[in-house]
């Protein structure tokens, strides 16, 4: 038998001897190749914290004290060792294991929230509760990367941390020089001085932990699961003879264990999809994605617009810049796990003359909202947001899905939102962008293949018609990469004897005034968005109808105020009913219930001298 497979929960590690635990680190990293490889996940991050989980979990007492991951992607092996060794067939899939921590799938996991730089400040909160609450025997761990510590919050954590004298926690830095890519600032060097010092495993009160009131101890090997429990089990002792925080250093390597991996200087196989284990490569052939296109774009811009600058937050490649990056290294900043100052930085780059395209995933402009509207909106700067990963994202789950984008920017004065439907849109759209010096502008797109071209039949004061009945009787908003599903809906109820148009405004925030003209000409407007219901494309195109009091009735397909769980992209926009057929189908109920009465074409027509032009 293996010794992974008598493991069910952590006290059964506590059992095993120095050599049963080196078998057993083996054995997780070949389960983990093997099982990640079949159905994606975060791979490089989790070979390189086997033997830092099996030492956390020797010397602290899950739950009664708290293991709080920072972030939940290298969370593969605690999952292993708290009863989910099955679970792993189905990682990432509809129904099955999260890809991070989740709350109910196990006592284990406190935190399912897997935006970085969050540990620490969860942490002082619990050592907060147990002080009042008089539970001295509880001590929380916080297991944070040197990549997470780029982020704000984590200093605004540590700032209260240092000053919490009577409570005892402990901070482990999983140090591996990464996250997606290599760790840059300030920080990093620091880390790279405290590697390097000559006092391993000492405390010191030279690094800037100790500085700011916490006791730190290292660096320590990562992969010595002996070193590593002895000096947890010191650091927990200090921290509950001190009363207050001690930071564990322990240095690793990402990817450890893995050829492929260790050899992958670019990420180290951080999150891979369904790969050759052998190789690490893809088991089939790629295709074009809407991040390839922005990227291979952006890189045409920047060499015809000299004033054309870059910010990532850490994902230089999982966001197309790397290209831009290689050519122009002066002109694209990666400023670490911290949306906020790239926000902020932004404004000052374009306050002084620069035109900058900030290139994040949609789900982490929630945590700039605040900069994008008092440092970019209210100066009205030309900055571009390039939004990867937005609506329905797929096996990253709740917190990855980019689902909010539309509702929060919708509300920033001035801000334009292009929402491109296929590859020739977005290279337009971008250029539309990068030449709008009004204000602050947005291009949006999943995390997909990018898909074929999707011909306009014409344009009308700015829109694009992409498919037209012989009646008008369903008017079809269209805002991005739902469009082929919409036009596809289009044409399955033609057959029916319902003519339906489908426009797609191309800049879908704020609401094109021609749309309001092709809604008067309809019998019913039908907006179709991957983002929530509330305050996205559907609600302000209903508002700019009630304005202009236009009496066609508006229904409103998109995603329920509810956080979606892991699965297929296809899978979820299918039960969200973003699918030609579900579309199809929804729509002749409604239309059924709503104007089946009405006979014949309606006798108003929408001609390009009928709409007005949207500046």
């Amino acid at each position: 038998m293996k010794v992974l497979d008598t493991i069910n929960s952590p006290s059964d590690l506590r059992r095993l001897n120095g050599e049963e635990l080196d078998d057993l680190a083996a054995e997780v990293r070949r389960f983990l190749i093997d099982a990640v490889s079949r159905t994606g996940g975060h791979l490089g991050p989790n070979l390189g914290v086997v033997e830092l989980t099996i030492a956390l979990h020797r010397v602290f007492d899950s739950p009664a004290d708290p293991i709080v991951w920072d972030t939940g992607h290298q969370a593969y092996v605690h999952k292993l060792f708290t009863g989910r060794t099955l679970a792993f067939s189905q990682l990432r899939q509809e129904e099955g294991l999260s890809g991070y921590p989740r709350r109910a799938e196990s006592e284990h996991d406190l935190v399912e929230n897997s935006h970085a730089s969050t540990a620490l400040s969860y942490v002082d909160g619990m050592a907060k509760a147990f002080q009042l609450k008089g539970e001295r025997h509880r001590t929380p761990v916080a297991v944070v990367g040197d990549g997470a510590l780029t982020g704000g919050l984590s200093w605004e954590a540590l700032n209260n941390i240092g000053a919490g004298q009577g409570r005892p926690l402990v901070v482990v830095v999983n140090d591996n020089t990464r996250s997606y890519s290599p760790t840059v600032g300030g920080i990093a060097s620091h880390l790279s001085v405290l590697r390097n010092s000559s006092t391993t495993g000492a405390t010191t009160a030279s690094s800037i932990f100790a500085n700011l009131g916490l006791i730190y101890l290292g660096p320590y090997d990562g992969h010595d699961i002996g070193v590593l429990e002895h000096a947890l089990r010191r650091a927990r002792k200090l921290a509950n003879q001190e009363r207050r925080a001690v930071v564990v250093h322990c240095v690793t390597v990402k990817g450890r264990g893995y050829p492929p991996a260790e050899a992958d200087e670019a990420d180290c196989l951080h999150a891979v999809g369904v790969v050759d284990p052998a190789t690490g490569r893809p088991a089939g052939p790629s295709s074009p994605t809407w991040t390839s296109t922005f990227g291979d774009q952006i890189l045409d811009v920047a060499k015809r617009r000299p004033d054309v600058v870059a910010i990532t937050a850490a994902m230089l490649r999982p966001v197309g810049l790397h290209k831009f990056a290689t050519t122009f290294p002066t002109r694209v900043f990666d400023v670490g796990m911290a949306e906020q100052h790239a926000v902020t930085s932004a404004a000052g780059l374009a306050m002084a003359g620069l035109h900058p395209v900030v290139a994040i995933y949609a789900t982490f402009v929630n945590r700039a909202f605040d900069q994008a509207l008092m440092d970019v909106a209210l100066h009205r700067l030309p900055v571009t947001f390039v939004l990867d990963r937005a609506g329905v994202t797929g096996e990253d789950g709740p917190s990855h899905h980019g689902m909010w984008d539309l509702s929060v920017l919708s509300v920033l004065p001035g801000m334009r939102i292009a929402a491109p439907r296929d590859p020739s849109t977005l290279r337009a759209q971008l250029w539309e962008a990068v030449n709008d010096d009004s204000g602050p502008t947005a291009l949006r797109f999943p995390k997909a293949n990018v898909g074929q071209d999707i011909p306009a039949v014409r344009r009308v004061g700015g829109i694009d018609v992409l498919a037209e009945g012989t009646s008008r009787d369903v008017l079809v908003v269209s805002a991005g990469a739902v469009a082929a599903d919409c036009v596809r809906a289009a044409e399955l109820l033609a057959g029916q004897r319902i003519g339906v148009t489908v426009i797609d405004p191309r800049w879908v925030l704020p609401v094109n005034p021609a749309v309001v003209r092709f809604a008067r000409a309809h019998e019913l407007v039908v907006t179709v968005e991957d983002n929530l219901r509330t305050g996205g494309v559907g609600a302000a195109v209903s508002q700019a109808l009630q304005d202009d009091r236009v009496s066609t009735p508006v229904c409103n397909v998109g995603l329920e105020r509810e956080f979606l769980q892991a699965g297929r992209r296809r899978d979820l926009l299918a039960n969200a009913g973003l699918t030609g057929e579900r579309l199809a189908e929804w729509i002749r109920t409604e239309w059924s219930a709503r104007c089946g009465a009405v006979v014949g074409p309606h006798p108003y027509s929408v001609h390009d001298s009928d709409v007005e032009v949207a500046v």
